[in-house]
């Protein structure tokens, strides 16, 4: 069976606004990221599916307006921002008691709370019924599927950033053949990276189609 020989060090995803790439799907978002003042409530929902950039533009925001950066996956007890707060998975909290009383603190000190989520509000799931509400009367947006351009310019960027040459054939078959999803992109790039590495080659076609074939039967 091949093995791939992992990198010593992953490649980390600094978010910084030049490195996001803006299109129509997520305009309307960064319209709202722009307007905190506009929020209901003082809270915003930036929800859509994995990988399509609602991580990014939250440390974007964050680091624009000082916001604290909470993780959703990691948040228990009582926490009480200072000022602006995001949290990311804002679905995914394991104390659904400790995000409500987050949002309340938020709203006592008339700081504003960006949530970044995969569901919209009305389909998060959580059964405490206070904070269904709180969520419900945020003001919420989502980030469309991606357009071709956007898929385009995001191989380029993360092709670019491992320092990888794709030729031609490689990049058609990668934008033909993989699901419309950054999440996805992200992933095959990734995986490019290693089996080049692992072979001492240049990317080719063929190495594309192992990754896709790979991908393929993983789902």
């Amino acid at each position: 069976m091949r093995q791939l020989t992992l990198p010593f060090l992953e490649l980390t995803q600094l978010y910084t606004e030049d490195d996001f790439c803006p299109a129509p799907s997520n305009a309307a978002a960064r319209e709202w990221l722009a307007r905190p003042e506009a929020w209901s409530n003082g809270r915003l929902v930036l929800w859509g599916e994995a990988g399509c950039g609602k991580t990014h533009l939250l440390h974007v925001w964050a680091r624009a307006h000082g916001a604290r950066i909470l993780e959703g996956t990691g948040l228990r007890g009582l926490v009480r921002p200072e000022g602006p707060v995001a949290v990311d998975d804002a679905d995914l909290v394991p104390e659904p008691t400790a995000l409500l009383h987050l949002l309340n603190a938020a709203a006592e000190a008339g700081a504003p709370a960006l949530l970044a989520s995969r569901q919209p509000p009305i389909r998060m799931g959580y059964k405490l019924a206070d904070l269904t509400s709180r969520l419900r009367a945020s003001a919420s947006i989502e980030i469309r599927a991606p357009e071709d351009e956007l898929l385009e310019a995001l191989l380029t960027r993360l092709a670019a950033a491992r320092q990888l040459s794709l030729p031609l054939p490689a990049r058609n078959l990668l934008l033909l053949h993989l699901p419309r999803a950054p999440g996805h992109y992200r992933e095959a790039v990734a995986r490019l990276d290693r089996l080049a590495m692992d072979r001492g080659a240049r990317i080719t076609r063929a190495m594309a189609m192992e990754v896709l074939a790979d991908m393929d039967a993983e789902e």
